[in-house]
C-alpha cells in the first residue's frame, strides 16, 4: 500500500512532500498531476508571456525535486474517493491505496454562460502554464485583445500581453478595477496607471453576447477582438470531498493541522478554507504562501508529527506595469491614511488593533504591517503614527524590539 497520496501536483503538494519527509524519510509518495508539468511557480506565466522569465526558471523545485524525494508522479485525473477502502479512483480505472490522503485539487476557472461562446475561436483562461503558452500561440502584434475580467488574473495577463498585442480592452462587472481587493479610491489611482501603459477599460459592463469576434456589452456597445481572455474568477476545487460527505462551504474546510471532517484526509493549497483571523470566519485565502505552509503542515501531520498552520490572514501583493501593490488582513474598523496623487497607505485600526491594509505605490517594508496584523501587537505599544508614514522597527518599544529582535536595543 502507498502510505501517502497527494492528488495535486502545485505548491501545496511540494509543501506537503517536504513536510511528510521532515518526519519520514522512506516511506512511499504518490503524487497525482492533471498537469504534464512539473511543480511551477504560477504568478510567474504572465512574466513567461513577458519575456522575463522561460519554463525552467518557473520550476518551484529543482528537476531532481520528485526523484530526491522517493516520489512517484502519475499523469492522471482523480475521479472518486473510497474513504473505507482507502482508494482513490482515477479517470482511467486506475485505483491507488492510500493511508493517509491530501486534496491539493487547487481552484478551477469560474466561466459564466454567456452566448456564443462556444463560437469564439481563439479563447483561453489564465491559470496554468498551457494557458500561457496557448496565449502565445494566438497573439501577434496585430491581435486585439479582450480579457473579461479586472481582477488580479485578468491585470496580470495584460500586463503580460501588452507588448505582443495591437490593443487590451479589459471589461468586468464591478465599476473598478481589482474590485475584491481595492476600494474605489485605491483603484482609480490604480486604473489611472493602467490607462497610461495603454490598457483600456469597459467597467460597470458585462458581455451580453458573442457573435464570432465581436462582443455586444450589455450597455449595447459592441468590442470587436481577435484574442478572448476569460478571467471573471476562480472557485476552489472541493468535489471529491463534497461527494463523499465531507464538509465543505466555499473551500474544503480544515482545521489548523489542515485535517478534513474525514479521518485520514487532509487538505491544503487553494482549494481550502479555514479561520482567517482578522474577520474571525472561515475563509478561502487562496494565495501562494499560504498553499506551502499548508501544505508541509499538512504533509508533517500526515507523517504523525504535529504542526498547525496559524495567523492566516488575506494578503496580496502585486505589480503593473511597475507600480506595487499591497493589501493584507480585513477591511474594518476606523480607516487613517497617507497620500499623494499617485500613492495611498490606508490603515484600518479597530479595538487597538491594526486590522489591515491597502499600499499603492509605496509598499516599502510592508512585511512589518503584516507582522502588526499577525502578531496581533497593540498600537499603543508603538509609534504607529510615524509608522504609517515609514515603516521602521525602529518605531517599536526597546522591549518589543528587545522580544522580537534580541540584542542591545
Amino acid at each position: 500500500m502507498n502510505p501517502y497520496l497527494i492528488i495535486g501536483n502545485g505548491v501545496a503538494a511540494a509543501g506537503c512532500i517536504e513536510g511528510i519527509r521532515s518526519v519520514d524519510p522512506d516511506d512511499a509518495i504518490t503524487v497525482v498531476s492533471a498537469e504534464k508539468h512539473p511543480v511551477y511557480s504560477r504568478p510567474l506565466i504572465s512574466y513567461y508571456l513577458e519575456g522575463k522569465t522561460d519554463l525552467n526558471r518557473m520550476q518551484y523545485r529543482s528537476e531532481d525535486f520528485y526523484e530526491t524525494n522517493c516520489c512517484t508522479v502519475i499523469p492522471g485525473q482523480a475521479e472518486e474517493i473510497d474513504p473505507v477502502a482507502g482508494s482513490v479512483r482515477l479517470s482511467d480505472g486506475t485505483t491507488l491505496p492510500y493511508r493517509k490522503l491530501c486534496l491539493a485539487t487547487g481552484s478551477s476557472p469560474f466561466v459564466p454562460p454567456m452566448a456564443g461562446l462556444d463560437g469564439v475561436r481563439k479563447k483561453s483562461c489564465f491559470m496554468t502554464v498551457d494557458d500561457a503558452l496557448l496565449l502565445e500561440s494566438y497573439v501577434t502584434k496585430q491581435s486585439d485583445a479582450l480579457i473579461i475580467g479586472a481582477g488580479l488574473i485578468g491585470l496580470k495577463c495584460a500586463e503580460g500581453l501588452r507588448d505582443r498585442a495591437n490593443s487590451i480592452t479589459v471589461c468586468d462587472l464591478a465599476d473598478h478595477v481589482l474590485s475584491s481587493i481595492l476600494d474605489g479610491d485605491s483603484a482609480a489611482i490604480v486604473q489611472r496607471h493602467l490607462e497610461a501603459n495603454g490598457l483600456r477599460f469597459r467597467l460597470g459592463d458585462s458581455v451580453r453576447q458573442f457573435s464570432g469576434s465581436v462582443a455586444t456589452l450589455q450597455s449595447g456597445e459592441t468590442i470587436p477582438f481577435d484574442v478572448l481572455v476569460l478571467a471573471v474568477g476562480v472557485r476552489a476545487n472541493t468535489a471529491l470531498l463534497r461527494s463523499i460527505g465531507g464538509e465543505v462551504g466555499r473551500g474544503i474546510v480544515v482545521n489548523a493541522r489542515m485535517e478534513t471532517s474525514i479521518p485520514d484526509i487532509f487538505a491544503a493549497g487553494d482549494c481550502t478554507e479555514g479561520f482567517e483571523m482578522t474577520s474571525g470566519q472561515n475563509r478561502v485565502v487562496a494565495i501562494l504562501p499560504n498553499a506551502y505552509r499548508q501544505g508541509f503542515a499538512a504533509g508533517v501531520n500526515m507523517a504523525g508529527g504535529d504542526a498547525a498552520f496559524t495567523k492566516n490572514i488575506p494578503m496580496n501583493s502585486i505589480g503593473l506595469f511597475g507600480l506595487h501593490i499591497m493589501t493584507a488582513g480585513s477591511y474594518t474598523g476606523a480607516p487613517t491614511e497617507e497620500r499623494t496623487e499617485t500613492t495611498l497607505k490606508r490603515f484600518y485600526t479597530d479595538a487597538g488593533l491594526l486590522k489591515g491594509f491597502i499600499l499603492v505605490g509605496h509598499t516599502e517594508r510592508a512585511g512589518i504591517y503584516t507582522s502588526l496584523i499577525r502578531e496581533q501587537t497593540p498600537l499603543d505599544t508603538i509609534d504607529f503614527e510615524a509608522m504609517k508614514k515609514i515603516a521602521s522597527t525602529s518605531y517599536f518599544s526597546s522591549d518589543v524590539r528587545r522580544k522580537k529582535f534580541g540584542g542591545v536595543v
